[in-house]
């Protein structure tokens, strides 16, 4: 009888405690398909959601975009190696240097 009415008293709790892990699995299921994470099947396998024309040509700008982004910056880089090598070079080297490309556009 006393093991019945403890079992009563917690019967709130422990349905408490299921609804919020049931809340969490939906959120996060949620938040997955929104971002494009691939769902985890029962046994733990990945099920990718369905590729559809539009996700193809938003991969497909996605890559065109960082190739374009990629040359750039290694354009960047050069000429980030240019000012460093401006900036460290002596003054005398730097002035002769000048003066060349000043009589090559002449």
């Amino acid at each position: 009888m006393e093991f019945f009415r403890t079992l009563n008293d917690m019967a709130p709790l422990v349905v408490t405690i299921v609804l919020i892990g049931t809340a969490g699995w939906i959120i996060t299921t949620w938040l997955r398909i929104k971002n494009g994470y691939p769902l985890d099947g029962s046994w733990g396998q990945a099920l990718y959601p369905m590729r559809t024309e539009e996700t193809s040509e938003r991969i497909k700008l996605l890559s065109q975009e960082n190739a374009q982004l990629r040359a750039e910056l290694g354009s960047i880089k050069d000429r980030l190696a240019n000012v460093e090598r401006i900036v460290t070079d002596s003054a005398v080297n730097l002035d002769r240097e000048i003066e060349q490309l000043r009589g090559k556009a002449n």
